[in-house]
């Protein structure tokens, strides 16, 4: 059996995705609706508003 390792990896980007699934969760959770709109979720998600001029379909 190996020991213990000291040494903690983290993947940051896996936590920010992890941070960001929970924030849409919560928002899910306190919304009246059954689902949150594409803006909601770029607002949740702190889409810059220049993504959406820049050309996005809904």
């Amino acid at each position: 059996m190996a020991p213990p390792s000291t040494t903690t990896v983290q993947d940051h980007v896996a936590l920010a995705e992890i941070e960001l699934c929970g924030e849409l969760i919560i928002a899910a959770s306190a919304a009246d609706e059954d689902r949150l709109s594409p803006d909601r979720i770029d607002e949740v998600l702190k889409v810059a508003a220049e993504r959406s001029e820049s050309g996005r379909v809904d």
